[in-house]
């Protein structure tokens, strides 16, 4: 299984590298012809960045100010997304929670793939029993479903933003150590690799030099499909109330504050249950593009066996 993984990933990088040879914006048509739906998503995608970014300019009100005069205001030519039980304008809170659920997202993907990912390359190249013990571990962290994981490692050290962040990126180094490994597992042995060990190069210059770079492909599909896994994860951390606490808005503690009154004040959980599918539905289509483009041989069901079958 091993040897076809990094065999099928070689290739894959072998195309990307072709790119600066060729016009940028030709690759772009070429990409968007191909990939339309990722195209859409990826737009998309970079409309709800650029507002969650600029949320203090483009937001109508701040998203902390109560008005007890409007409690619990449906959608209104005042209010386009109503408010909230203590007046709070529902609009704002959604962008400025677009603001907290995105970086909390990026940064726990940018974190768990990098380590995961290096973890691999470590122990794909070296073997032995680094290799044994690495992947004994990997295992445990994968025998607790994410969201089990997630919450009892924020549990652990606590609420707030950077305790979210390490409890997401936790669940996501095992995906990236196995995927990466495979790829290793077979560049190790390649006749450049076989060459640079004889010549004297250390561990180290071999694995930063060789064997890395060609981990790319891989590593830039799990980062962007994974994406969408870790801002749910996000909002269910919020939700179950171990997340980012209030009054600081993120999509998964409004879901929560609006439980209480769900029946006839719908818009407090329509429009930001609706902000996470969108969202996450954005970057699926993108990321799907991105493994096409990159190796179409990264299939869902490929990263899910690799990843030993579990699910968020």
């Amino acid at each position: 299984m091993d040897s076809r993984v990094g065999v099928q990933a070689v290739p894959a990088l072998g195309r990307v590298a072709d790119l600066p040879e060729r016009s940028v914006a030709r690759e772009l048509g070429s990409f968007a012809r191909r990939n339309p739906m990722a195209v859409a998503g990826g737009l998309v995608g970079l409309l709800i960045v650029v507002v969650s970014v600029a949320a203090p300019l483009v937001a109508p009100s701040d998203p902390l100010k109560t008005d007890f005069r409007r409690m619990a205001r449906p959608p209104d030519a005042r209010s386009v997304f109503g408010t909230d039980q203590v007046g709070r304008d529902t609009l704002s809170r959604v962008i400025h929670g677009s603001r907290m659920s995105l970086t909390v997202a990026f940064a726990s993907v940018l974190l768990g793939t990098t380590v995961g990912a290096l973890w691999g390359v470590a122990s794909g190249y070296l073997g032995g029993r680094f290799d044994l013990v690495s992947q004994r571990i990997t295992e445990v962290l994968q025998s607790f479903p994410d969201l089990i994981l997630a919450m009892a490692i924020s549990m652990a050290i606590g609420t707030g933003m950077p305790a979210v962040i390490v409890a997401i990126a936790v669940t996501r180094i095992p995906f990236g150590n196995r995927v990466i490994r495979s790829v290793a597992l077979t560049i190790r042995e390649l006749a450049y690799v076989e060459a640079a060990r004889a010549a004297g190069g250390s561990s180290l210059r071999i694995m930063t030099r060789h064997v890395l770079p060609q981990c790319m492909a891989p590593y830039l599909v799990l980062a962007t499909t994974h994406l969408g896994v870790a801002i749910v994860i996000e909002a269910a951390l919020g939700f179950l109330g171990v997340g980012i606490p209030p009054p600081t808005p993120t999509w998964g503690n409004m879901l929560a504050e609006s439980l209480t009154s769900l029946v006839p004040h719908w818009w407090l959980v329509f429009f930001p249950g609706l902000a996470i599918t969108v969202t996450v539905l954005a970057f699926n289509l993108f990321g799907d593009g991105i493994r096409d483009t990159l190796d179409p041989r990264l299939s869902p069901a490929f990263l899910r066996m690799m990843a030993g079958g579990r699910r968020a």
